[in-house]
């Protein structure tokens, strides 16, 4: 985390749900992808929040299954539609009412979709990185998903890793060191996190239409899975959405800085 602050948390079901915030100003939250959390963000190091927290209190949490906090047995619980209820609940916990700016990454962007679509109001604007595969790109990824949750039960979580660290990083960040695939998923939890993954998808194109709140997407190239095919469908459905695609590491690096300059506009 990025000033090791202690936790609080937010009881839902079956999971309780480790969060922190820091910074001061207007409230910005950030929902993390999937295998992910704060922990494993940072550690990768590949963005760097600090520009968001000269201006923002920057509330981050781990999503249900990940990192810090708990997580049940039920695959449903994991779908981004599901992991839209926690996010809500996250949001009501520090927003005190008033609308509140969103950054989501991959599995958080899904997430923060279904939460606005559900709840446009609690929302001002949206900031949705990595946006993954959806519709007809989703099939391949939901079989890879369902086999890899069924390797886990029979063959453990490390051997899954170490199989899945044979594909290698995206070629975007082959200059990269710290990106590196480590999920931070306990092992028991891994295999309904995985089936929730098969399991959920965007929301309708008619429901995505609707919302008019400002939104950023930024996307970067070479990654099977998060097509920048995705993040310029969202880009022409979403009535109020800019799109930028990334190329290289570096320009990556500049995502925080453009997500505190849209922010800010």
């Amino acid at each position: 985390m990025l000033g090791g602050m202690a936790d609080s948390v937010v009881s839902r079901p079956d999971a309780d749900l480790a969060y922190h915030l820091e910074g001061a100003g207007p409230l910005v939250g950030q929902s993390h992808g999937l295998f992910f959390s704060r922990a494993a963000e940072d550690a990768a190091g590949l963005m760097d929040l600090r520009p968001l927290l000269a201006e923002r209190r920057l509330l981050r949490y781990d999503a249900r299954g990940h990192g810090r906090s708990g997580g049940g047995p039920d695959p449903a619980s994991y779908t981004w539609d599901a992991l839209a209820d926690d996010l809500i609940a996250v949001a009501d916990e520090v927003r005190g009412g008033e609308p509140v700016d969103w950054i989501g990454q991959s599995m958080g962007t899904g997430t923060l979709l279904h939460a606005a679509v559900r709840s446009p109001e609690r929302f001002r604007r949206l900031v949705l990185q990595i946006p993954p595969t959806t519709g007809e790109t989703r099939e391949a990824a939901r079989d890879m998903y369902r086999q890899g949750a069924d390797f886990v039960e029979t063959k453990g979580k490390d051997a899954w890793v170490r199989g899945m660290q044979q594909f290698g990083v995206p070629e975007i960040f082959a200059d990269v060191p710290s990106y590196r695939y480590d999920p931070d998923v306990r092992g028991e939890m891994l295999p309904s996190v995985l089936r929730g993954a098969a399991l959920t998808d965007l929301p309708p194109t008619e429901a995505l239409a609707t919302l008019t709140h400002p939104t950023l997407i930024l996307a970067w190239e070479s990654d099977p899975v998060h097509p920048v095919s995705t993040a310029e469908y969202l880009v022409k459905t979403l009535p109020d959405a800019r799109l930028h695609v990334s190329s290289t590491s570096a320009d990556v690096r500049t995502w925080p800085a453009r997500v505190a300059e849209f922010l800010r506009s």
